[in-house]
C-alpha cells in the first residue's frame, strides 16, 4: 500500500474525531465518576451529613454532562492547530501527515487498538487516543485499501 491524498480537515469534523477518542478513552471515568459520587453521597447521609450527601447526588447526575462539556472543550482548543492544508501519506510502515507548521510520522505498530467508526478511524496507544484519520479523506479505493489494511492489523494484534 502507498499512496498519497491532500486534505483539509472542517473544525467540526476535528471537533468530533476528537471528541470520539476522548470520549473513549475517559469512558472508565465517565462511568465510574457518578457511581462514586452517588455512594459517597449516601454515606454522608447515613451519617446525617444532609447538605454534603444532597450535593454529592446532585452533582453525581451532573457529572456526565459537564464531562462531556470539558471534553468537547478540550477538542475545539486543537482545531487551530489541526484544520490546516495536509499531505497524508500512506504505506504498509505507517503514515505520515505534513502541514505548513509540522510532520508527523506514525507507525502502525504503535497503535494497540484501531476504532472504525462510520467517520474515522481512531487510534490508540496503550488506551490513550492519539491520533485520527478521517475516512472522507479518501476515495473509495483507497478507504477500502486502508480499511482492510487496518482491520487486518487490529485482527493481527489480538490474536
Amino acid at each position: 500500500m502507498h499512496f498519497t491524498v491532500s486534505y483539509e480537515p472542517a473544525p467540526d469534523e476535528v471537533t468530533r474525531a476528537l471528541f470520539q477518542g476522548l470520549r473513549r478513552q475517559l469512558k472508565p471515568i465517565f462511568l465510574l465518576m457518578p457511581v462514586v459520587l452517588v455512594a459517597a453521597g449516601l454515606v454522608c447521609l447515613l451519617v446525617e451529613a444532609i447538605a454534603p450527601g444532597i450535593a454529592m447526588l446532585v452533582s453525581a447526575a451532573v457529572a456526565p454532562f459537564v464531562m462531556s462539556w470539558a471534553t468537547r472543550r478540550i477538542a475545539r482548543r486543537q482545531v487551530a492547530l489541526i484544520c490546516r492544508p495536509t499531505t497524508l501519506v500512506m504505506t504498509d510502515d505507517g503514515y505520515e501527515t505534513r502541514t505548513d507548521q509540522s510532520t508527523t510520522m506514525m507507525r502502525w505498530s504503535m497503535f494497540g487498538e484501531i476504532v472504525t467508526t462510520p467517520e474515522f478511524w481512531l487510534f490508540f496507544a496503550n488506551r490513550q487516543f492519539v491520533a485520527f484519520l478521517p475516512q472522507k479523506a479518501f476515495d473509495s479505493e483507497q478507504r477500502a485499501a486502508l480499511g482492510s489494511f487496518l482491520a487486518a492489523r487490529q485482527h493481527a494484534g489480538a490474536a
